[in-house]
């Protein structure tokens, strides 16, 4: 990577992730896009540039432009938003997936595009679940999420697009708020931990889920896209995984830097029923094996520095 353009990079991952990618290759060296632009610091510290991801010529004519050497699609619709709006976003998640990998495809990059564990479903093995297993999602995002794996592969067979991406767990930040995720119960406990000193959790207590730091996340990133390719026998869709718990472990957590921490619960089904179709815990060997892939936080390291961080 040494020019990279990045679609929804003020998102939750897009907008920690250029800050990153700039630190490691240079301000100018990496472009970032969104639908619109805004005053932060994701926007102002380097080129960006205005694109609706649903327009390919737009696309392809302001990568060109920049002259890039890699694509990174974040642009997406997440778990609980794309439930309640599923035409749009079919229309969205994959219409600009398309639209990223023809200009992968046009401009000769390397390519990235982020799974998840919404790609899983009720029919999954749940515990540990396996790198290549059952995929029957029941979620409009599960759906998006396996077509863009297979769209991946097929890129990469095809037309030898050097294509890669991740399975990511319910990642957790303290610099993005929330942003419709199923997993974001996780990260909005903290935020209420420090403000209020309890949380209504619309997960109930017992639902296990994968979780990772955002700090974590970023560097699987960078280190995939870095990886020797030759080592790679899987590519778009490699499981990461940092840690595995349920909403009364992270309040336990919580209470051991705020003693008076309490939890209730309003469960949300829809959210509920999503987070029940998923895994309880996944197997990352492969990412282990193929590219050396460690994640760094686990529940006690991350809730100190989420904690921490938040206070300031």
């Amino acid at each position: 990577m040494k020019r990279i353009f990045i679609t929804g990079a003020l998102g939750q991952i897009g907008s920690e992730l250029t800050l990153k990618l700039r630190n490691i290759y240079g301000n100018d060296n990496v472009i970032a896009t969104d639908i619109r632009k805004n005053d932060s610091e994701t926007a102002l510290s380097g080129p960006f540039e205005v694109v609706d991801v649903t327009d390919t010529k737009t696309m392809i004519e302001t990568a060109r432009k920049h002259n890039v050497d890699t694509v990174i699609h974040m642009a997406a619709l997440l778990s609980a938003t794309a439930e309640a709006n599923p035409v749009f976003a079919w229309n969205l998640n994959m219409g600009g997936l398309m639209n990223a990998l023809e200009t992968a495809r046009e401009l000769n990059c390397q390519f990235f595009t982020p799974s998840s564990i919404g790609a899983f479903g009720p029919s999954t093995p749940k515990d540990m679940t396996p790198q290549d297993t059952v995929q029957r999602p029941t979620t409009m995002y599960g759906v998006n999420k396996v077509a863009g794996e297979l769209l991946g592969d097929y890129y990469f067979h095809k037309f030898g697009v050097d294509t890669r991406g991740l399975r990511f767990p319910g990642l957790i930040s303290y610099v993005t708020p929330p942003g419709g995720g199923t997993t974001d119960y996780a990260v909005e406990i903290y935020y209420e931990a420090i403000k209020n000193g309890r949380y209504t959790s619309y997960i109930n207590k017992g639902t296990y889920m994968d979780m990772m730091y955002m700090p974590d996340a970023l560097n699987a990133i960078v280190d995939l896209m870095e990886a020797d390719a030759s080592k790679l026998k899987h590519r778009n869709a490699f499981n990461v995984t940092a840690m595995s718990f349920e909403p009364e472990e992270i309040a336990a957590e919580i209470r051991k830097s705020i003693p008076g921490f309490e939890i209730s619960y309003d469960v949300d089904p829809v959210r509920q029923q999503i987070a029940n179709s998923w895994p309880n815990s996944i197997d990352a060997t492969s990412a282990m094996e193929e590219w050396g892939f460690k994640a760094e936080y686990d529940l006690a390291k991350m809730t100190a520095d989420m904690l921490d961080k938040l206070r300031k």
